[in-house]
Parts: C-alpha cells; sequence; structure tokens
C-alpha cells in the first residue's frame, strides 16, 4: 500500500509565495515521475510541474518563471515553490505520484491543497 500525502497551501495575497511539499510512503516500491497538478472551479485538472526521478523538469508556460519544483528521491518527497502568485493560480493542487510496485506501474494522488490568492 502507498500513501500520498501532500502539506502546504492556504491563503495567501497576489505577489506573494507559498511551498508546497508531497511525499510517497509505503514498503517495496519506487517513484518515478512526481507532478503537480491544479484544478479551478468550472475548470479541468491540468498539469503545474512535473520532474521525473532523474531531475528532467517540465512546467506549464503559465508557471515558467515563476514556480520551481524539486525532489528528494531518498524521501520520496517533491516540493513546489510558488512565487509571484496571481489570483488566476486560484485553485486545488494535487500532486501525482507514478510508482512503481511489483512490477506494475500505478498512478497515485493526493487528497489536494486550496491555494486561494486574494487581497
Amino acid at each position: 500500500q502507498v500513501h500520498v500525502v501532500e502539506s502546504g497551501g492556504g491563503l495567501v495575497q497576489p505577489g506573494g509565495s507559498l511551498r508546497l511539499s508531497c511525499s510517497a510512503s509505503g514498503t517495496d516500491f519506487s517513484v518515478n515521475f512526481m507532478g503537480w497538478y491544479r484544478q479551478a472551479a468550472g475548470n479541468q485538472r491540468e498539469l503545474v510541474a512535473g520532474i521525473t526521478s532523474g531531475g528532467t523538469r517540465n512546467y506549464a508556460d503559465s508557471t515558467k518563471g515563476r514556480f520551481t519544483i524539486n525532489r528528494d528521491n531518498a524521501k520520496n518527497t517533491v516540493y513546489l515553490q510558488m512565487n509571484s502568485l496571481q489570483p488566476e493560480d486560484t485553485a486545488v493542487y494535487y500532486c501525482k505520484a507514478e510508482i512503481s510496485l511489483r512490477a506494475y506501474v500505478y498512478n497515485y494522488w493526493g487528497q489536494g491543497t486550496q491555494v486561494t490568492v486574494s487581497s
């Protein structure tokens, strides 16, 4: 059994910063891709940023230059540093971990954390 747990999020003023964390825990597994997605009210879920186990990163065009994703492979943890936040960044942010477990690959999602950017 693998669990993915997020932390961080909250209310911040425009131009502010937040840091999200996501950890995968369990036994006998390895983590491949880890990514952050977001879903605003009435919109589809979209990729914000992702990182492979080898450190290759990709970002949505709307977050390039403002958001930074990093991971600690030893802790199976991924971090999302969000700077210069704007109201349009308001959404529920979800972590996804692509996990190899007993020769199969599964996608595990966190429960989501609310990010609200408002004055």
